[in-house]
């Protein structure tokens, strides 16, 4: 794929980045090696390759799902300016 100055710039724009024309400069030849390491990757034959959730082969450590601390809520709420079923309320800001 075939990178402008003007594409980055363009890019930096939409992300709301400022960019001097050194920067763009400087990020070009980057950009550049990635969108070729994307398009090698979009070539490489994936069929029958599994799905995996992480790029290494761990699990993760679980707890029981137990309480251990006591409820403190009405003692938290008591300085509340309005609280209702346990639920503090707050003003609607969004209309």
């Amino acid at each position: 794929m075939s990178l402008s100055k003007q594409d980055v710039q363009k890019a930096a724009a939409l992300a709301r980045i400022e960019v001097t024309d050194q920067e763009v400069e400087d990020a070009l030849e980057p950009l550049k090696q990635v969108f070729t390491l994307i398009k090698e990757m979009q070539n490489l034959d994936t069929e029958g390759v599994e799905p995996m959730a992480h790029a290494q082969d761990i699990s993760t450590r679980l707890r029981d799902d137990i309480v251990t601390e006591i409820d403190r809520r009405e003692v938290l709420q008591a300085s509340a300016p309005a609280v209702e079923n346990g639920l503090f309320l707050v003003p609607k800001v969004i209309d």
